[in-house]
C-alpha cells in the first residue's frame, strides 16, 4: 500500500477560500508508514483507491474521503471524528478481503480515548469500531500497537468478517399521540432510528438525510446525529456536495459538513450542476438578475442576465436582453449568441426557440442555425434523439414525439407523452376528450419506432429503473418490463400508487401509505393501523376508497364501555370524515383525500383532527378542510367551544380581543389581511391541549391561501376567569 498526498488536496474543497482559524488544515497521525497527512486505500472494492485524510476545521476533526473522477479529486464523504486529537490513522482490510477499512484512534481530554473502525457504505463512512474503553489495544493510549481487531458485530456473532455488512436505512412514518412521526428502519424492518422527526427524507449517497423537527429542517447522519442543526425553513437534497438552505433572510449554500459557504443571502439559488448553481437577486423595482455560484459559494458569474438555465455538459442558456440569448460556458464566456424571442435549454445539441414573441416553437442547433422550423405550441428539450411536442392551439392537447429532423415518431394525437428511458414512452389518452384536464390513461410505447406496446391500461407509468417500471390501474400497482408484460417475480399490491427500488428493498407508496417489501414481494414493514391510548382504549384506522379519485382514512374508537355509545361515536366520526356514498365507476370532476391525526389524549379526552383536501381537476389548487373532535371516551360526549366556558360568559368577545391583540403585536402574523374582519364565532375551529386553547381560521378568511389555517395559541391563564373548571369538558382532561 503506497501513500500519496495529492497536490489537489489543498484545493479539493473550494471552502478553502473561506476564512480559517490558524490551526485549520490537514492532520497527520501515527500508524504504519505514516509520514503523509493522508492515505490511499480502496474503500469500495472497485479497484481504484480513494484518498482519505483528517481535516481540522474550527477545532473539530473530520475524516474526509475523496474519489478520483479521472480528471480531478471530488469529495465523497465527510464524517466528524470523536475527539480533538488523532493518535493513530491507517488502513487495513478488517471486514472484507476485497476492500479496506480506516482505523482511527481519537482522543480528547473530556472523553478520553476512542477507537473507530470505518467502513465504506452506500451512505459514506460509518463507524463500526468498539468505541471507548474497549480492551482491543495493547499498551497505553493509542500510541503503540494494536491487538487483533474484530468489528463488534463480528465478535458477537462469530460471523466471518466478510459477512459483517452495513445495513442501509429506510424512512418510515407512524401515527402517534400528538401527530405522525418519522424514523428509519433497516432492510429487515427493524427500527434503527425511532420515530421522532416531523418528516424524514431518504438517505442520500453522501450518507446524509434531510429531516424536520420543531418546524425546522436539518441534516442527520446514519446514526441520527445532526450534521446540520434543524434551524432552516428548508434544506434541499445535496447536489455535488452542496445543499441549498432557506432561512428568513433568504437562500444560502452549505456543504455536507454544515458550513455556510455563501457570505450573502440570495432571493433564489438552484441546485448545482457542473459545479455551478443559478442564483438571482431582485432589486427594489422587482427586477431579477441571474448569475451563477461556484462550489465555494462565490459568484463565479455575476448577476447580469434576465434569465438563466442550469448547466449541462458545461453549457447553459442565458437571456442577455429582450430578443437576445447566449450559450455560455462555466466561466461565463459566450459560445454563441441567438437573436430570437426565446431560446430554451440545450438537449442533444438542439435548443427550442421562438422567432417572434408568442410565436410557434422550433429547434436550432448550438450555432443558431434553424434545424426544425417553428410549428409547435410546445417544444420540450431533446433526450436521446427524441423530443415531446404539442401542436394544439387551445386548451386541448395534441402531443407527439419527433426525431432530430422533426419527423413524427408518434403522431400528435395524445393528451400527453413522457419519456421513460429504456427507449420507452408513456402515451396518454384523455379520460374525457372534452375535458382533457381530468387526466389520462396511459399506454407503453416504443420511442424508437412509435409503436404502442400495450393498451391504455395504466393510470401512471414511472421511468424505468433496473429494467422495470412501476404502473397502476384501477385495482393494483405492479411492475412491467420494457415489453409491457407484468413482472411476475416482483410484488403486485392492491391500490394505486408507485413502487421504487431502494437498496435491497422495494418502497411502496400506495394509496398514501408507505410500506416496504423485499424483491420477492414479502412484506418487510408497513405502518400499524391501531394506536393504543390507555387500556382499554385504542384508535383503529379504517380505509374508505369507493372511487379511484376518492380516498379517506378515518378513525374508529375501540374499548368504550358501552357498545351502543361506541357505535354511535364511530358513525359520527365516519360522517365527519366525509365517508359518504360515492359512485364507483363514475369519473369524478374532483379528487378528494381525507385523513386524521391524534392531536391530544389525557385522562378521558381524545382530540382528533380530521383533515381533507378537495382538488377540482383543472384548478390552480384545491381547498383544504379541517374538523376537530373533542371526545370524552368515558361517555361518548363531543364538546363544542362553548362547553369550555362558564354559562353566559362572553367568550367569543374575549377570544376575539386576544386574537386581534396577537395580530397587532406579533410579527408572526404580518400575513393577515390588514382589512380583514377578525371575529371568533361560537362554531369557530379550535382544539385544546394540556396548556392552551388554539383558535384557527380557514384559508382566505383572514389571510391568503398560502398561509393555511392561521392558528392562535391562548394559554388558559389568559382566560382563567371565564373557564368553567367545574364543567364536564374541563374535567375530562383535568
Amino acid at each position: 500500500m503506497s501513500y500519496r498526498f495529492p497536490a489537489e488536496a489543498g484545493k479539493l474543497n473550494e471552502t478553502a477560500s473561506l476564512e480559517k482559524r490558524e490551526d485549520d488544515g490537514w492532520v497527520t497521525a501515527g500508524g504504519p508508514n505514516r509520514a503523509e497527512p493522508g492515505l490511499n486505500a480502496d474503500l469500495d472494492g472497485d479497484g481504484v483507491p480513494e484518498w482519505i485524510g483528517v481535516y481540522r476545521r474550527n477545532g473539530d476533526l473530520y475524516v474526509m474521503v475523496y474519489r478520483w473522477s479521472g480528471t480531478n479529486w471530488a469529495p465523497a464523504s465527510a464524517l466528524r471524528g470523536y475527539g480533538n486529537e488523532l493518535n493513530v490513522f491507517y488502513a487495513a482490510p478488517l471486514t472484507r478481503p476485497d476492500r479496506w477499512n480506516i482505523v482511527a484512534g481519537w482522543h480528547d481530554a473530556e472523553n478520553g480515548a476512542r477507537l473507530a473502525i470505518y467502513e465504506w457504505t452506500g451512505y459514506g463512512l460509518m463507524d463500526f469500531g468498539p468505541g471507548p474503553a474497549r480492551p482491543l489495544i495493547s499498551g497505553s493510549g493509542y500510541g503503540s500497537g494494536y491487538a487483533p481487531v474484530l468489528v463488534p458485530e463480528q465478535a458477537e456473532t462469530r460471523l466471518p468478517a466478510a459477512a459483517v455488512r452495513t445495513i442501509p436505512l429506510y424512512p418510515i412514518t407512524v401515527r402517534t399521540i400528538g401527530g405522525n412521526l418519522w424514523g428509519y428502519i433497516d432492510e429487515r424492518g427493524q427500527t434503527i432510528l425511532p420515530p421522532r422527526f416531523e418528516y424524514a427524507n431518504d438517505f442520500q449517497d453522501n450518507g446524509l438525510a434531510v429531516v424536520e423537527t420543531g418546524g425546522k429542517q436539518g441534516v442527520i447522519d446514519a446514526r441520527g446525529r445532526f450534521v446540520v442543526e434543524p434551524v432552516y425553513e428548508s434544506v434541499s437534497p445535496f447536489s455535488e456536495g452542496r445543499a441549498i438552505v432557506i432561512d428568513k433572510k433568504g437562500f444560502r449554500v452549505i456543504d455536507d459538513l454544515g458550513h455556510i459557504l455563501t457570505p450573502n443571502t440570495y432571493d433564489y439559488i438552484g441546485a448545482y450542476h457542473d459545479g455551478r448553481a443559478v442564483f438571482y437577486t431582485m432589486d427594489a423595482g422587482g427586477l431579477s438578475r441571474y448569475g451563477y455560484l461556484n462550489l465555494a459559494g462565490q459568484e463565479a458569474i455575476p448577476a447580469q442576465y434576465l434569465d438563466a438555465t442550469d448547466f449541462a455538459n458545461g453549457r447553459a442558456v442565458v437571456k442577455v436582453k429582450e430578443g437576445e440569448y447566449a450559450l455560455i460556458g462555466t466561466d461565463g464566456r459566450r459560445l454563441a449568441v441567438y437573436n430570437y424571442a426565446f431560446v430554451g435549454s440545450p438537449g442533444d445539441g438542439l435548443l427550442s426557440f421562438q422567432q417572434t414573441e408568442n410565436g410557434k416553437y422550433g429547434y436550432i442547433d448550438e450555432k443558431g442555425k434553424i434545424v426544425i422550423p417553428p410549428r409547435f405550441s410546445i417544444a420540450l428539450p431533446f433526450q436521446n434523439g427524441r423530443a415531446v411536442v404539442n401542436i394544439a392551439e387551445d386548451y386541448n392537447n395534441l402531443y407527439g414525439l419527433i426525431d432530430t429532423t422533426g419527423a413524427y415518431i408518434m403522431q400528435p394525437e395524445y393528451n400527453d407523452i413522457s419519456l421513460l428511458g429504456e427507449q420507452r414512452a408513456a402515451a396518454g389518452k384523455a379520460l374525457d376528450p372534452k375535458r382533457p384536464y381530468l387526466g389520462s390513461t396511459y399506454a407503453l410505447a416504443d420511442s424508437g419506432s412509435g409503436q404502442r406496446l400495450t393498451g391504455f391500461d395504466f393510470g401512471q407509468i414511472t421511468e424505468f429503473h433496473e429494467g422495470y417500471a412501476s404502473v397502476y390501474n384501477d385495482r393494483y400497482t405492479y411492475w412491467i418490463d420494457p415489453s409491457g408484460r407484468q413482472a411476475a417475480h416482483l410484488p403486485r399490491l392492491e391500490g394505486s400508487g408507485t413502487m421504487a427500488f431502494i437498496g435491497k428493498l422495494i418502497s411502496a407508496n400506495i394509496d398514501q401509505r408507505l410500506s416496504y417489501y423485499d424483491r420477492s414481494g414479502k412484506l418487510v414493514w408497513r405502518p400499524p393501523v391501531v394506536l393504543p391510548l390507555r387500556p382499554p382504549y385504542q384508535v383503529r384506522e379504517v380505509k374508505y376508497k369507493p372511487n379511484k379519485d376518492y380516498l379517506v382514512y378515518y378513525p374508529q374508537i375501540e374499548g368504550m364501555a358501552d357498545p351502543a355509545v361506541q357505535k354511535k361515536v364511530n358513525r359520527k366520526l365516519a360522517e365527519l370524515s366525509a365517508v359518504k356514498p360515492v359512485p364507483a365507476d363514475k369519473q369524478l370532476d374532483y379528487n378528494y383525500t381525507g385523513d386524521y391525526a391524534v392531536v391530544f389524549f389525557d385522562k378521558n379526552l381524545l382530540v382528533l383532527e380530521l383533515y381533507g383536501y378537495n382538488y377540482p381537476f383543472g384548478a390552480a389548487h384545491g381547498m383544504p378542510s379541517r374538523v376537530y373532535v373533542h371526545l370524552n371516551l368515558a361517555n361518548g360526549d363531543m364538546y363544542a367551544l362553548k362547553d369550555l366556558f362558564k354559562p353566559g360568559a362572553p367568550y367569543t368577545q374575549r377570544l376575539t380581543e386576544i386574537v386581534k391583540k396577537q395580530i397587532a403585536t406579533n410579527p408572526e402574523y404580518d400575513y393577515v389581511f390588514p382589512d380583514s374582519k377578525v371575529e371568533v364565532k361560537p362554531d369557530q375551529l379550535f382544539f385544546v391541549n394540556r396548556d392552551a386553547l388554539h383558535i384557527l381560521f380557514p384559508p382566505y378568511e383572514i389571510a391568503p391561501y398560502v398561509a393555511g389555517f392561521p392558528t392562535f395559541r391562548i394559554p388558559y391563564a389568559e382566560i382563567a376567569d371565564i373557564l368553567d373548571t367545574n364543567g364536564a369538558f374541563w374535567k375530562s382532561f383535568h
